[in-house]
């Protein structure tokens, strides 16, 4: 059992860390604080194809594994551009998985390469505001009328909406109660964002301003045929094959996003004078920052593992929500503990670490719950009845 990084995936890392360096804590600052999304990081990280790491060859991506393509986003979050940086990319890297699985050659050819190139940019349309996590109880509908489906609902939490052009969409064209099993009735969509039947409203939160989430209400968008995924009535099953990479990738977010908390904290406490000694010295500082680095390196081992599994075609389902959720929950730690390292100068913006801090609550509650977390592998592992 070898838990050395490849030459291959070092490379990676090295390479990936360079295009970050530009981009560094100040610029991630600002972003914080201004808001805007960060296409200049974008187009660098499109520009050496990055965006492609895990799309097939034929198309230009890289053709490589969830588990380099973890790597690369954990580097990018590590580099201090934390969430902020790996969300303005990560729905290029696994969103459009459904269509490399699903898609027709056409739909892959025509979609795909502009995508790793950067040229579009694609938001992900599934939750909606009185559905949560119950994904299947969706009631956004897409009516078909001739060679093309019409479609009104509202979608919410849809990162990247306000920079978009294109939107992978989940919708109901069969009733829920006309269909012989709960998981059927559902169609994924990939097509354009028109803004004309599409009224995008962004949502002010927490952190991560950067990256916009909205609320979406859609009124007559019009969908060709040809724009569905696969078979009608099977959108779910089909995204179900986005949902493990992007857990595995929420994870590694997160573990980059933990790191470079602690980083900052180890390197203040060494240089932080207090009562004429470095307040590292203290017992009490080193203490909850070695507790740090012991999550983050068990969170590393978790995604890592999930992403093997992915890419050796095995189940991965408990691994990736396991991971999910160590991995959020050692990043809060790790930023909540950088924050009291740095005492009253960890509330201060210039520090960054009240920006970690702000993030690290993201991975704990998206893209799925911890309690929801903890329900699927009681049910799926331990054997224990469904409870939800």
């Amino acid at each position: 059992m070898n838990f050395d990084l490849s030459d291959d995936q070092r490379a990676i890392r090295e390479a990936v860390a360079a295009i970050c360096r530009p981009f560094d804590k100040t610029y991630w600052l600002r972003r914080d604080s201004e808001g805007g999304f960060p296409h200049e990081f974008h187009a660098a990280i499109a520009k050496a194809g990055w965006l492609g790491v895990a799309m097939p060859q034929q198309y230009g991506g890289a053709g490589l594994g969830i588990t380099e393509a973890a790597i690369m986003l954990e580097t990018v979050s590590a580099s201090g551009a934390g969430l902020s940086g790996c969300s303005s990319i990560h729905m290029n890297i696994f969103g459009l998985n459904p269509v490399v699985v699903f898609g027709s050659e056409e739909q892959k050819g025509q979609w795909l390469p502009p995508l790793i190139r950067g040229e579009h940019k694609a938001c992900f349309g599934v939750t909606e505001p009185n559905t949560g996590l119950n994904t299947l109880k969706l009631k956004t509908r897409a009516v078909r009328q001739g060679d093309r489906y019409v479609v009104h609902g509202q979608k919410i939490w849809i990162s990247t909406a306000q920079v978009a052009n294109k939107i992978l969409l989940l919708a109901r064209t069969t009733p829920a109660e006309q269909v012989k099993r709960k998981t059927e009735g559902l169609s994924l969509f990939y097509t354009d964002l028109d803004r004309s039947k599409v009224e995008v409203r962004e949502i002010e939160k927490m952190g991560r301003k950067a990256v916009d989430s909205n609320q979406l209400f859609i009124d007559g968008l019009e969908i060709p045929v040809e724009n569905r995924v696969g078979e009608e009535g099977r959108g779910f099953e089909y995204i179900l094959h986005g949902m493990n990479p992007e857990r595995v990738f929420g994870a590694a977010a997160a573990v980059g996003l933990g790191k470079v908390a602690l980083k900052t904290a180890a390197e203040y406490a060494k240089e932080r004078i207090v009562f004429e000694r470095p307040i590292g010295q203290n017992q009490g500082i080193q203490h909850p920052l070695s507790k740090a680095w012991i999550d983050l390196e068990a969170a590393t081992l978790l995604y890592t593992k999930a992403a093997w599994l992915y890419d050796s075609n095995r189940p991965c389902g408990a691994e990736a929500d396991a991971a999910k959720y160590f991995a959020g929950e050692a990043a809060f730690r790790a930023c909540e503990t950088a924050v009291l390292t740095h005492g009253g100068m960890g509330y201060a913006k210039d520090f960054h670490v009240e920006r970690y801090f702000r993030e690290s609550m993201l991975p704990r509650i998206a893209p799925v719950s911890r309690e929801l977390v903890l329900c699927f592998i009681a049910e799926k592992v331990l054997g224990l009845p469904k409870s939800y």
